[in-house]
């Protein structure tokens, strides 16, 4: 068992005078008037932060949105500003064959083949030219507006 890992479990046994104080240690500041089983997310939270570290303002915020889209209904892979990282895999099944392309630092690979744009893999799985992003759903078919005669 890990450090963290007895920490964690230590904080169970604690009574809440001790979680006070604990907190006090953790955050550098008096604990919150709340329950005690608050008191241990909090301060687990915070041990663990210290060894994993915590997620960068940009991931929260797009977290934050994703969460906002969902509760509303939308799609999250609607969202534009989709940003691959190399080494981030995208599958797509097509024709009864699943589709594995690789991002690399620069282009993408593809049954060991290499590509400037997702838009050429796409179109090489499919025969026919197709959007990248939308073959592999980071981005939504928007639909045309019907106009209304008046």
């Amino acid at each position: 068992m890990s450090d963290l890992d007895r920490k964690l479990n230590d904080l169970l046994a604690m009574s809440p005078a001790q979680l006070r104080a604990l907190w006090r240690e953790c955050w550098r500041r008096p604990a919150p008037t709340m329950a005690p089983n608050l008191l241990r997310r909090g301060i687990a939270w915070k041990l663990q932060s210290r060894v994993h570290g915590v997620l960068a303002a940009q991931s929260k915020r797009a977290l934050d949105q994703a969460a906002r889209r969902l509760r509303n209904g939308e799609s999250i892979t609607s969202i534009k500003s989709v940003s691959l990282k190399p080494g981030t895999r995208l599958v797509r099944e097509w024709g009864g064959k699943i589709h594995q392309v690789v991002v690399l630092d620069k282009g993408y690979e593809h049954e060991s083949r290499h590509f400037t744009s997702l838009t050429q893999v796409a179109s090489a799985i499919a025969g026919a030219h197709w959007s990248g992003p939308l073959f592999f759903g980071l981005k939504k078919r928007s639909v045309p507006q019907r106009r209304i005669a008046a």
